[in-house]
């Protein structure tokens, strides 16, 4: 963990073992900052491939919020059309500032889709691993069978 003084940079270096430490260390990150608490948030893990990423964002209507994927992070913002008759609010609790969440993403992790109802927005999506890179059994021979001398000579 790198310190400078009293500051600790440990947190922005995420220990991705898993896709599971990786939404833990997402967690960890959005509750920590101020900025990052709007709107509210949850994130749902339905098996070990598919999570759903829950935002509360009522007050926003569905073209209010644009979501988009690039480079391995999952951008949700949402904006607030002002709105143009004269309303005069004796309290105002509904929040309806504009804001922008972003969460880092597996390069495996595509967006299923979304939906928006009764002011959740719920994001779904899947770790698609290819076959490639899923854990294989490696049976143990008598021999390489590649194993001669001119692949070993460069």
């Amino acid at each position: 963990m790198t310190q400078v003084g009293r500051i600790s940079f440990g947190n922005l270096h995420p220990h991705v073992l898993g896709f599971d430490d990786l939404f833990r260390h997402l967690e960890k990150t959005l509750e920590q900052p101020v900025a990052n608490s709007f709107p509210p948030h949850n994130i749902i893990k339905l098996d070990d491939t598919r999570y759903i990423v829950e935002l509360a964002v009522a007050g926003f209507g569905k073209d209010d919020i644009e979501i988009s994927v690039n480079d391995n992070q999952l951008v949700i913002s949402g904006t607030k059309k002002e709105q143009t008759d004269t309303v005069t609010y004796l309290h105002k609790g509904i929040g309806t500032r504009a804001f922008t969440k972003t969460i880092r993403i597996l390069d495996t992790v595509e967006v299923r889709g979304a939906e928006f109802r009764d002011g959740i927005l719920r994001v779904g999506l899947e770790n698609v691993i290819p076959e490639n890179k899923k854990p294989r059994r490696i049976e143990i021979g008598s021999e390489l069978t590649f194993n001669t001398p001119e692949l070993l000579q460069g």
